[in-house]
């Protein structure tokens, strides 16, 4: 079995990538691209702060097509674990394409959530 059976996009140069927790919004990139790069490129979602793999905030979840990911990078070891990978977690940003994949994240946090709301001061009442 040639490469190519095993992987319809190689011939035609163009994946497509799927991102679950964006409404299941789904894209077309380059064979080979990095993940979080496509996210930027087309407004993925995939929540990142440093993109070098340092900070482990880009870790996503392969739900289909994680045959379709190059191999695991060092920098991904010190964020996941080795029952992550086996489930499908990866780093975005070390993460490269060779074919379709859908990936979800656990989206960030809103802006105001954990703090309390700001209540207003009660009103003088009378005694």
């Amino acid at each position: 079995m040639t490469s190519d059976s095993a992987n319809p996009a190689a011939g035609t140069g163009t994946i497509q990538v799927t991102f679950v927790t964006n409404n299941g919004k789904s894209v077309t990139a380059p064979v080979d691209s990095n993940l979080l790069r496509v996210s930027l490129r087309e407004q993925g979602g995939i929540p990142f702060k440093c993109g070098g793999g340092i900070c482990g905030t880009c870790k996503c979840l392969i739900e289909k097509g994680l045959e379709n990911t190059d191999a695991i990078k060092p920098k991904e070891r010190k964020h996941l674990t080795d029952e992550q990978f086996a489930a499908g977690y990866r780093m975005a940003c070390q993460t490269f394409l060779t074919g379709d994949v859908s990936v979800s994240w656990t989206p960030k946090p809103a802006a105001a959530a954990g703090r309390p709301a700001a209540t207003p001061p009660a009103p003088d009442s009378p005694d």
